[in-house]
This record gives structure tokens, sequence and C-alpha cells, in this order.
């Protein structure tokens, strides 16, 4: 029987060839949730081997080896990627390809091992400083090792970790000094040079190193100390300076910031050479806000002999400039005799970064020439009141051909130099001299004649300067006294109300809200008396014109209320 079984296949069927005609019964197959399925790789051994003798007299099992359990995790699929980590895992959850273990890992597992602590490397002994890859002044560039930090009593309170600079000494030289520098930061460098080159370019470590006698007979006993160093960088490049026969090709790798650092530390270190090459790489090179700041803030503690200096305060300091905004009212008069309109805006953008108060490139804090500046506003003033007399000229047939073919060039100018007279008001009220401005075109007693004669698509720019005088005004940037206010309101509200539909349909930039509200505040200002006679005429455009008369109705009721 036991011979016929054996000849049977997976389903009980007889294999073929067999000797016996007799069918079994094909066995029964069930799925069970029961208990885990068997993994491949630590499937248990059948209870018939548990002992030898109950195997049977047929078969005989193969002995058993010692590292079957581990022979077998080291061969599961996942056994490469998972073999670092030991007993981590619970080894019932490394099943076959397309088997999933319902075992809880949690349920009786026993909680794995905690990883070993690698510790700390051991400190490298002071050979490994002295023996690290040596770096040539005039062939190589400096090389740097980074050394771990001296050992210490605890982990926890290991100091930072130190830069060791080995600096290789000239054929006749030998590397006999240890320089140790200290950082406000808590860094430090570590640098091995020839003391013959370090003391013979600086006399501060000529005077800080030790004589041959107090260091004794050996080679590098000498040491030099350096603490609370505020840039330990700009520190270690100016002593390795001393050792580059390129100077100015090391600062220009280095650039124009970190020589200003260098030039601070060659200044305080009394390195003369060093200094000659930072000012010169200085000087003949181009600088940014910030570097100009820099070199401001070093030329006002340190003063320099060399005469490069000079060349690189001219740049700072103009000595022959007759006057400190000369160049900012020339660039204003510029830009109000510009013919382009791309460039007059390009111009204009850039005075006005001029004239900011945070701006780097004001030189002077005493303010622009006010002479100067309406000198220009008067010139402006005579263009705009002859571009008027032209604009109401009478003429005949012909002439009135050639002036509707010329209209829009005379547009053109009379808007460009409203324009101008904006800036200039702009800037004027921005420096705190624009009250004589107000007094100017309050008593501009031909403009407002010649509006009523002129064409509204020319007029308008008229009232474009009075809405820039009344904004101002509303704000109180700019403090007149009452009868100039009286002078300004009588002259030019009127001119407002006609020409405020036009301002609405071409406001070129003109806030009409702001000019409303402040419009209104300016005529608060005013007696009552005559805010009443204003109110009044303007309440008759209101009612006529509507939305094209500007909003005047809180001043309106504001005022009101005074006057009942």
């Amino acid at each position: 029987m036991v011979a016929d079984a054996a000849q049977q296949g997976p389903r009980g069927h007889r294999r073929r060839g067999g000797g016996d005609a007799t069918r079994v019964r094909p066995r029964a197959w069930c799925c069970s949730f029961g208990g885990a399925p068997d993994s491949p790789d630590l499937r248990p051994l059948p209870s018939s081997a548990a002992s030898p003798a109950a195997a049977g007299p047929g078969r005989k099992l193969p002995p058993k080896s010692p590292s079957s359990a581990a022979a077998s995790f080291y061969g599961s699929p996942t056994s490469s990627r998972l073999a670092g980590l030991g007993g981590l895992i619970d080894p019932r959850r490394i099943l076959s390809p397309g088997r999933v273990s319902p075992i809880d890992p949690d349920a009786g597992a026993v909680p794995p091992p905690p990883l070993p602590v690698p510790l700390p490397p051991p400190p490298p002994p002071a050979s490994s400083v002295e023996d690290s890859a040596a770096v040539g002044p005039a062939e190589q560039p400096a090389a740097v090792l980074l050394a771990s930090a001296l050992p210490s009593a605890t982990v926890a309170a290991a100091p930072p970790p130190v830069l060791a600079v080995r600096e290789e000494a000239d054929a006749g030289g030998v590397l006999d000094l240890r320089l140790f520098l200290r950082g406000r930061d808590g860094r430090c460098v570590l640098m091995e040079v020839d003391s013959t080159v370090l003391c013979g370019c600086s006399d501060f470590f000529a005077a800080m190193a030790p004589r041959e006698d107090a260091a004794g007979a050996g080679a590098v006993g000498k040491r030099i100390e350096v603490d609370g160093v505020e840039n330990l960088d700009a520190f270690r490049a100016a002593v390795e300076l001393m050792y580059d026969p390129y100077p100015l090709r090391c600062l220009a790798a280095a650039g124009v910031s970190r020589a200003i650092d260098v030039l601070e530390v060659c200044s305080s270190i009394m390195f003369s050479k060093g200094i000659k090459s930072c000012l010169t790489y200085i000087e003949a090179v181009p600088w940014n806000e910030n570097d100009e700041e820099k070199l401001k803030n070093l030329f006002a503690r340190f003063t320099f002999d060399e005469a490069i200096f000079q060349d690189i305060l001219a740049r700072l300091r103009p000595h022959n400039w007759k006057n400190s905004d000369d160049l900012t009212v020339q660039l204003i008069q510029s830009v109000t005799s510009s013919t382009s309109t791309v460039a007059r805006k390009d111009m204009q953008s850039l005075v006005n970064g001029l004239l900011s108060k945070s701006s780097v490139y004001q030189k002077d804090s005493s303010g622009l020439n006010k002479e100067s500046l309406y000198q220009i506003c008067y010139l402006c003033l005579e263009s705009l009141v002859d571009l008027f007399e032209e604009a109401s000229e009478p003429t005949d047939y012909t002439g009135q051909a050639v002036a509707v073919r010329g209209s829009k060039s005379l547009i053109e100018r009379v808007s460009r130099q409203a324009e101008n007279l904006n800036w200039l008001l702009e800037i004027l009220v921005n420096n705190d001299i624009a009250e004589e401005f107000v007094e100017l075109w309050a008593k501009q007693d031909r403009l407002i004649r010649m509006h009523k004669q002129a064409s509204a698509m020319v007029r308008y720019e008229l009232s474009r300067i009075s809405a820039g005088v009344f904004i101002a005004l509303g704000k109180g940037k700019v403090q007149c006294r009452g009868d100039v206010r009286s002078l300004l309101f009588h002259g030019w509200f009127s001119t407002m109300l006609l020409d405020f539909g036009w301002l609405q349909r071409c406001p070129k930039g003109l806030d009409l809200r702001s000019l409303e509200e402040n419009l209104g505040r300016g005529l608060l200002t005013l007696p009552l008396r005559q805010q009443q006679c204003l109110f009044e005429e303007w309440f008759q455009f209101y009612a006529t014109k509507g939305a094209e008369c500007p909003n005047l109705i809180r001043a309106f009721q504001f005022s009101s209320s005074h006057c009942m």
C-alpha cells in the first residue's frame, strides 16, 4: 500500500505505469482561516519527523542544520533588503510572493533589542594635522583640512570643529609656528605657517611671536593665539595673502565685498602689502550700493597713506563740485526740455530715485537748491503762456487749416508743459518748499483769461495743474496764507468745474476721488462767506452737469451746518 500511495499524483490518481489498477479516492481540499499559512521559507517540520523512530522504515530524514533558520531567512526574496535590520522584523511576516499574513505583528511578539549606538570616532593624533597635505604659497592654492575638535569629558560639551590650514614653506623656510585663531562665534582656525614670512609682513605678529629661546629646541614649538576675531574668514584670507605671489588674482576671485573685509583686517594687523593690494583692486573695479556703504564706514574709521586711497575717495566724495545738487538740477532741466515721451518718463523715474530720502545715491542732506528749481518752474510757465497765446490767436481760412493740421502738435506741447509743472510741484511738495508755487499759480491772471477762449481739448490741461495744487492743499502738505488760498480758489475753482468732465474722460493718472475729497477740504479752509459763494456756484453746476461736476456734497453739508 505504501508503494501504491507513492505512485499516486496530487489528486489521488494512479501514476502512469503503476502495477495496481485500484483507484484511490482523491482527498478533499479545504480553505481555512483558522491558522496562519506556513511560509515556504520557515515551514515547520512534520510531526513524524519529531523523532527518528516515528519516521517509518521507508524514509530517512536529512540531518538538522543549526543554521537552517538563518539560511532560510537570508534566502528569502526580501533578505537582501532586510538583512541589515536583523531581528527588527518578525520572521513570520517574511512570506513568499503573493502570500499575505493575517498575523498581528504586535500580538505576542517579543520587542526587538535596541540598536547599538555607534561610538564617536577617536580624535586624530597631533601628527594627523602636522602630516596633512602641505600647500605651497607660489605653486598651489591653500588647502584646507577639517580636523575634529579636541577630546572633552562629555560628548554634549564638545567644542566647535577646528579648521586647520598648513602653508608650505619656501626652500629656505620651515613651518615653525602655529597660528591659532578663535572667532567670536566659537569657530577656530589652526594654521601652520613660516614665522619669518608672517612676522616680516605684519608688525602685529612680529610683536606677538615668541623668541627662539622661549620656544625651545623643537622646530614646531612656537604658537600664537588670537582671540575674539570678528570676521574669521577675512582674517584667514589676510594671512594667506602674505604667502600668495599673486594677491590681485586672489582678491578678484573673492570679490569686492570680501576684499573690503580683508582690507579692514590688513589695517588692523598692519599688513602694508595687503593694504596696497586691496586698495588697488577696489579702485579698479565697479561697486554696488552695499560695497559703497561698506567703504564709507571703513574710511570713517581708518585712514590710509597710499596714493591710490585718494582715487577711491574721489569716487566717494567729489571735491571739485560747485554745488552738491547741481547735477540733480541739471537732470531736472533736461527732463523738462525733453521732447521724447518715453525718454522723459525714464528720466523722471531716475530723478525721483535720486531725490528719494531712502536713496543711497543722495550725497547731501541739505536739500535741493530752491532758487534753481523755481527758475525751471518760471521757464515752464512762460512756455505754457506762449502756447496758449498761440492757440488763441485768430486766423484766416488758410491759417485755420494749418492750425487744424498742427493742432496735435500744439496739444502735445501744452500737455508736456503741464506734465512738467505737475512733476515739479511733486518735487517741491516732497521737499516742503511748495508754498511759493501755490502763490505763483494763483497769480496767473493771463492763463485764467485765456482759459475761457481756448478749446476744451487744450484748456483742461490747466485744470490738471490746478488739481495737483488742490490735492496738496487739501492734504495739508502745503501751508499757505489765507489770502493766497482765497486768490487760488477765486481764480481756478470755476475752471475746475468747467473741465472736470474732460478730466474724467482723460485722467492720465489723476485720482479723481482724491481730487473731489481734497477740493472740498480746501474749500473749508476759506472764510465762511467765501465758502458760501463758491458752494452756490458749485450747486448750480452740479444741478445742470450732474456726474460731470465734482461731488462736494460732504463738504457742502459740513459748511451748511455752520452757516445755518
